[in-house]
């Protein structure tokens, strides 16, 4: 089975516009391994042809990395997430964020929801304070312990 250049292309859009994060198709002679993550690069390699690298994906959005040393540097605490997943700031796509810059939040109080696997997670704030920076974007996936919000403690 040989997949020629428009069929790989088609299976890239096709995974684009779906919510499936990685796609993997093999059979004796092929091996096609497309992903979404930005740890990985698509390839394909077939043993009776060069390997044609790395096939340029659309681009997602970069979530912006922050440097472990910026706690300490900038003030306040951060509210982190609980599992890793894709968060969402808001209930849900046509509602207001949950919290936003300036806003104050109670310890106990839901800041985000974080899916995973189709089971969705609230995020609650085990602070009391004000939102001075959002560390995410929507949609953003996430590890455990990432920083969401960046939060001054009440005095």
């Amino acid at each position: 089975m040989g997949l020629q250049l428009d069929d790989i292309r088609a299976l890239m859009q096709d995974l684009e516009n779906s919510s499936l994060r990685e796609f993997s198709l093999q059979s004796d002679d092929f091996s096609l391994h497309l992903s979404k993550n930005e740890i990985t690069q698509p390839v394909v390699t077939t043993p009776a042809q060069p390997t044609v690298a790395s096939v340029a994906t659309a681009e997602a959005p970069v979530a912006t990395e922050h440097h472990p040393l910026d706690k300490e540097q900038k003030q306040g605490v951060t509210i982190d997430a609980p599992l890793v997943g894709t968060v969402y700031l808001k209930a849900n796509p046509d509602a207001a964020p949950f919290k936003q810059v300036g806003d104050h939040v109670a310890v106990g109080e839901q800041v985000a929801i974080v899916e995973a696997m189709k089971l969705m997670t609230p995020v609650k704030s085990e602070v009391a304070g004000v939102i001075t920076e959002i560390l995410v974007e929507e949609e953003d996936v996430v590890d455990y312990g990432h920083a969401i919000f960046r939060v001054e403690l009440d005095a």
